[in-house]
């Protein structure tokens, strides 16, 4: 097989955006450690009339749709919004045939202003990929405000638990694809 493909999703119309240099940071340590390639988007590159959408048939969301549906692995984040993911984030996922998602290996995290919330990737992100029968991974990542910079997540805890839940993307890629480094 080929390099592996991953699709990055940051629940967030927000720019700048926690969740998107989230999603971006996440998908960087995943084509770090097994190659290949990552579709990076958000809310707002959907397009401004992404909320009114009722099919997928073409649009400005189209790409990113294709990348997400062609992925060999996924990683979605949303900002927590009264304790749970965003609409649009679940606009998206709702726009999305159930079958396509099936068996798919899914990172989940999640991004707010404390520590508060982190239990939303277990009790909001997890039932709903549960419902798509996709595997999402053990390890999710909740960060909130202090746990990153400009540049992306600070090292420490949280920057090893995305190591973590990054390498435990290897269970589901082999043997098509080995990991080009150790998780470190």
């Amino acid at each position: 097989m080929s390099s592996p493909r991953f699709a990055a999703f940051a629940g967030s119309w927000s720019r700048p955006s926690k969740t998107r240099l989230l999603v971006e940071d996440i998908s960087a340590r995943a084509v770090a450690q097994f190659g290949g390639s990552a579709h990076v988007f958000d809310v707002a590159d959907l397009g401004e009339d992404f909320g009114t959408l009722r099919n997928v048939a073409n649009g400005p969301h189209q790409p990113h749709l294709d990348a997400f549906l062609q992925a060999d692995a996924l990683i979605v984040a949303s900002p927590v919004y009264k304790g749970s993911y965003t609409g649009l984030f679940k606009h998206f996922i709702d726009l999305i045939d159930p079958a396509h998602l099936a068996g798919k290996p899914v990172l989940l995290a999640a991004s707010g202003g404390g520590d508060r919330h982190a239990l939303v990737i277990e009790h909001q992100l997890r039932p709903v990929f549960g419902f798509f029968e996709a595997h999402t991974l053990a390890t999710g990542v909740y960060v909130s405000s202090r746990d990153f910079d400009d540049n992306g997540l600070l090292p420490g805890p949280v920057a090893e638990r995305a190591d973590r839940a990054v390498a435990q993307f290897g269970a589901h890629l082999a043997p098509r694809i080995q990991p080009l480094r150790a998780a470190g």
